[in-house]
């Protein structure tokens, strides 16, 4: 059997395959959820002359961002200040403009998914045809990040429970099991 995880944090995406306790094959890029923050701020300045801080940006990316289309589109008045006259001011942005700002950290994200997956063995490739993969990290709760994972990959994408908190959780289960799974731990002195 082989698992498939896709945990997007804030500064990097990590991908992994995993059979019989090892990783087969993974991946990481220093691309996440900080970069669709930072697309959001870099797109209200050149759209609407207006800086707006890493705060305001993470609220755009969790009320009106998405991967993909949503059912009903959604508007939010941003504040910022206008770099022009220096003052305060406030616009209205779309759902649809948050999504096409996304589109260069997304496409990274899905090329990350798919390098593990080209190099995978075929059995490994077979199983997670059938089994899927599995999102994880603040990222995985952006709208719709699994319809475009699932189209990109053509595997069963699922959001894991509580995504914010399973990979701390599932490192604390290995913990406790230490003793009992420390064999499946790399060592730098294996031959």
């Amino acid at each position: 059997t082989a698992s498939m995880i896709v945990d997007i944090r804030g500064g990097t995406t990590e991908v992994a395959i995993m059979s019989l306790a090892y990783i087969a094959q993974c991946e990481s890029v220093r691309v996440a959820g900080d970069d669709f923050d930072e697309a959001i701020i870099n797109h209200m300045k050149k759209a609407y002359n207006l800086m707006i801080g890493e705060q305001t940006a993470e609220r755009i990316k969790i009320e009106i961002g998405s991967a993909a289309p949503i059912s009903e589109e959604k508007t939010m008045d941003v504040r910022g200040r206008d770099m022009i006259s220096g003052l305060p001011r406030k616009t209205v942005i779309t759902s649809e403009e948050i999504r096409e700002c996304f589109q260069d950290p997304l496409s990274a994200v899905v090329e990350t998914l798919l390098r593990p997956l080209e190099r995978a063995d075929p059995a490994l490739s077979a199983a997670l045809g059938e089994i899927g993969t599995c999102l994880a990290g603040g990222g995985a709760l952006l709208r719709n990040l699994d319809k475009v994972s699932c189209h990109a990959t053509g595997l069963e994408v699922r959001i894991a429970d509580d995504p914010l908190t399973c990979v701390a959780r599932g490192t604390a289960t290995y913990l406790e099991h230490l003793e009992e799974w420390k064999q499946t731990m790399e060592s730098d002195n294996e031959a």
